[in-house]
Order: C-alpha cells, then structure tokens, then sequence
C-alpha cells in the first residue's frame, strides 16, 4: 500500500456528496476513482468533484491494482455481492448503511471480512456527531453508574403523504428501504456502542401509509416500514426503546435519554439539524439540579474547511470516524469505528423485530451466536 489510502467508491449519490469531501478532509487518505453503472451519473459526479478516473464496471473496478480501498456507497441490495467481491480482491472495504437487506447477508459480509485480515468498517458515523461524542465520554466514564434504562426517539415527515416520493427503492422491503432500516439502525448502533448487544427483541413494525402516488398518477405500492416501535433487553440486563416514524407531519427531532443509578443524560433536537439545535442536559447523584454538557468539539486535525451545507455534519462525523479508523490499516485496533460485525449485529436486531412484529412475539437472539 502506498503511503496514502487510495480509495475507489462505489455509488455516486451519497458518496459524492458525504464520503468525498469527509476522505478529503482526512490527508492519509486519497479519492482516486468513481465508479457507477450509469455513465452519465459518473461522469457528473466526477466533473463536479475534480475526479477524472471513472468507470461503469464495479466488478473490475475492486480488483484494480492502484486501489487500497473500496467504498461501497451503492443501493443495499447490492452490498453483499460487491463488498464480498472487494474483500476477495484483497480490498480494504468501507461499507453503507443499511449494511444489508437480510440478516444471513449480513452475516455473509462479517465472516468475509474477518476471514480476510483486511481492515473494513460500516457508516454509522452518527457516532461521531458532537451530541453523540459527549455522550459517549460520559458513558464510558461511568457517568450513569450502573444502567437501568434507554429511550432514543426520531421522528421526521419523509414519507407523510403531503411530501413528495423519494428514492423508489427506499419503499421496497426488498431493496433495503424502510425507516427502521434508514434511521433507526443508527439508534440500535449507538446503544450498541454504548452498552454491547442486544439480547432479545419485541417489536411492532409497520407501513402506516402503504400506497403513494406518484407524479404520472401511478399508485406505488409500499412494503417497507415507515413506524416502528422496539423493546430491547440488552445482554447487560439494560432495558432499552428505540422508536422510529417517518409519518410525522411537519416533524424534525430526535431524542434521546439514559437512566442510570448515579445520573441521567438527556438530549432533544432537529435529526437534521446543526449544533445549535441540540442540547446534551445531565443530573448526578454528587452534583445539585440540572446542567448542560459542552458538545464535543473535535474537528478533523487536518483543519481543513468542510463544505457548508445540509450534509456538513454527516461530512464532519463521517471524517472523525475515518480518522479513528487509520491504525486499522497497519493491523492495529481501531477502537470504537463500527465494523462490519457491528452492521450485522443491528442487522440481527432490525430482521429479529420484523419477525416479532409478524406475530413471533419476543424473539431471542442469543442463539445467533458471537
């Protein structure tokens, strides 16, 4: 490997608009190539970003010699087959969320991945938001004193009738789409990430508006969840609820509270919203009242200028994860950097709550294994 990650990616959309600049913003690595199967959208992506190497064949492209690391930025259900693809060519490999549509998909990527000895990790940078990093240090330094109960909510209007169609994929079960998959994945993570697994799962997932019209009158018919509400018993003995809805008019917040046996943490925003919008509040059993909690204000160290726009805290978080990532490609842990056996183990969680929504009740996933 040379002395800078070369990264190729896959997927013109997100990748174009987060994953580009937050690479940039990291100087170890180098985004040398774009690849997508319309020639069109690869080339439109790589006029407006400087990049000249492009291509329209990912099965080739993974197996370039001059690149280090594959990106994988494409529809969900294409993850599979082209991470798997990457980590056979002897790729490092970044992959989106939703990490798949299926559980035993999931599964597949986790053992290619750790059977490969390459480095590889998943996109929950949500991580690595200001509010998210503050909370985090408190966590592990054991603010909360022994844990008792979790509670993230989000609720936005994306799919509420009065908002035009998205991406057709995103309404498919199939393809990957619902919001349970959208969103609330990154909730599953960072309770993950704060408090190890989840142990069992009840849950009820639902289409609550499952026809839409689009703009030529056609009726598409919808399958994939726009609400849905979990129960989680945490393998630390944590009880945890992690509520999604994508119907709410007019709606644009997340919250999030911990209860533990020595403090509280609490926050409430906009899920899109910036810095301002958010406030991390806190009690202690040593401190009197009420008080708020800085945000972490770490930046990537390059210092460099993140673009100014709707995505710039994806684009901040996305490079404060990447960052963390580097000693992976030396073979050292990386700490904290959500790898592709995080993905499957929310995965795991997301497939566990269909089926308890389908009439299974509580479903068990110790049986799923390490």
């Amino acid at each position: 490997m040379s002395d800078r990650v070369r990264v190729g990616i896959i997927g013109v959309g997100w990748g174009s608009v987060v994953q580009v600049p937050a690479f940039r913003a990291v100087p170890e690595y180098e985004v040398v190539a774009l690849c997508s199967r319309r020639p069109e959208r690869v080339a439109e992506a790589g006029e407006q970003l400087g990049i000249a190497d492009r291509s329209t064949d990912w099965r080739s492209f993974v197996t370039r010699d001059d690149l280090d690391l594959i990106s994988v930025c494409t529809p969900v259900d294409l993850h599979v087959e082209q991470t798997v693809a990457a980590l056979e060519a002897g790729k490092h490999v970044l992959c989106e969320k939703p990490v798949a549509v299926t559980e035993a998909d999931a599964r597949i990527m986790r053992d290619a991945a750790e059977a490969s000895g390459r480095a590889h990790a998943v996109c929950f940078e949500n991580r690595f938001n200001p509010m998210r990093l503050a909370i985090w240090d408190l966590v592990r330094d054991g603010f909360l004193g022994d844990p008792y109960y979790a509670r993230i909510a989000s609720t936005g209007d994306y799919w509420h009738p009065s908002r035009g169609l998205q991406s057709e994929w995103m309404y498919r079960v199939d393809e990957g789409g619902g919001y349970l998959m959208g969103m609330g994945s990154h909730d599953i993570d960072f309770l993950h990430c704060l408090f190890g697994a989840t142990a069992a799962v009840c849950a009820d997932v639902r289409t609550t508006v499952p026809r839409r019209t689009r703009p030529d009158g056609s009726v598409l018919e919808v399958d994939a969840d726009d609400t849905s509400v979990l129960v989680l018993r945490m393998a630390n003995g944590l009880l945890a609820t992690v509520a999604t809805s994508a119907v709410g008019l007019g709606s644009n917040r997340r919250e999030l509270e911990l209860l533990g046996g020595d403090g509280a943490i609490s926050i409430g925003g906009s899920i899109m919203g910036g810095e301002q919008d958010t406030t991390v509040r806190a009690v202690h059993i040593d401190r009197e009242g009420e008080f708020e909690v800085a945000a972490s204000t770490r930046m990537p160290r390059s210092g460099a200028e993140l673009p100014r726009r709707r995505a710039a805290g994806a684009i901040r978080s996305l490079a404060l994860m990447l960052e963390d990532w580097l000693p992976a490609f030396e073979g050292e842990p990386a700490p904290g950097v959500p790898t592709l056996r995080d993905g499957w183990l929310v995965q795991a969680v997301v497939d566990a709550a269909r089926r308890s929504a389908a009439g299974d009740g509580w479903v068990d996933l110790a049986a799923d294994g390490p």
